[in-house]
């Protein structure tokens, strides 16, 4: 207890003093400077004091951060697309006070963006506009502004972990060329089902009028003269009310409906023989 309020009294001398006190968290350094010197070592985690008049102390952040670049960039073929990018990178702690010391505070408006607007136009120029519009286009590309990026920046101290392109908007023109495109290709396979099923429609079709055609042909091969005389003995006896089937000199059909002996008398008739009587 008494170290603690020893510390109080310490501190509050230091501020009274005009003592400056900085606060380095962790995943930060700090750069500090001496008489305008900036010194060789980073600050750690922890407090810091120093003198406001000959010294300051910043606070720099080595976790890794963003930079969210959009622009507008020609396609081999000349047409403008615009591309949203995002660069994933972070400052090694080893390397803040080169930076600081040989680009400044601001390195994100001096070197990062810079770069990263060259790594597109230059990149994306080389690419037709459909190669923008694919997945592995996208992917190649992306790969392409990655390595780009870790050839001019990793020399200056900087770690590029990724390049995400988020989004990509293509020309008004080749974006309408694309949609009547898929259009097209949509109403074809439309096409091709609607035929493929009136084929299978017709198979089925045909399928069952040759059943209908064979039954017809094996019930008409089995109507024999032998069958028709069993049937009119049957009929003969039963006494039913039946349909014949009896083939004339010209080869046509008479159909017969009635009992069976009124129907043997009238095809006899028609066929000129006497009726049978007394049955």
């Amino acid at each position: 207890m008494k170290s603690f309020r020893l510390a109080l009294v310490v501190m509050g001398a230091l501020l009274v003093s005009g003592c400056g006190l900085a606060v380095v968290e962790d995943g930060e350094v700090g750069v500090k400077a001496d008489f305008g010197h900036i010194s060789d070592q980073a600050l750690g985690p922890g407090w810091h004091w120093y003198l406001p008049v000959f010294s300051w102390v910043e606070v720099w952040d080595v976790k890794t951060q963003q930079i969210k670049e959009t622009a507008q960039v020609p396609s081999s073929e000349g047409l403008i697309s615009q591309l949203d990018v995002s660069v994933i990178y972070n400052v090694p702690p080893a390397q803040a006070v080169a930076i600081r010391k040989s680009i400044g505070r601001d390195y994100e408006q001096t070197v990062l963006e810079p770069y990263i607007r060259e790594a597109i136009r230059n990149v994306v120029s080389g690419y037709a506009v459909k190669a923008l519009y694919s997945d592995e286009g996208r992917k190649e590309i992306g790969d392409k502004i990655l390595a780009f990026l870790r050839t001019k920046l990793e020399p200056r101290g900087f770690i590029v972990q990724d390049v995400l392109l988020r989004d990509v908007r293509l020309p008004p023109s080749f974006a309408m060329s694309i949609e009547a495109k898929l259009r097209a290709e949509q109403e074809s396979f439309q096409k091709e089902f609607e035929l493929t099923k009136a084929k299978k429609d017709a198979e089925i079709e045909v399928a069952r009028a040759t059943g209908v055609a064979k039954s017809n042909e094996i019930i008409a091969g089995s109507i024999t003269e032998n069958y028709l005389r069993y049937r009119w003995i049957e009929g003969l006896q039963t006494n039913q009310m039946v349909v014949i089937y009896v083939p004339t000199e010209a080869n046509l059909p008479i159909m017969e409906a009635g009992r069976w002996k009124d129907s043997m008398d009238r095809v006899m008739k028609n066929q000129g023989m006497p009726a049978k009587s007394g049955q």
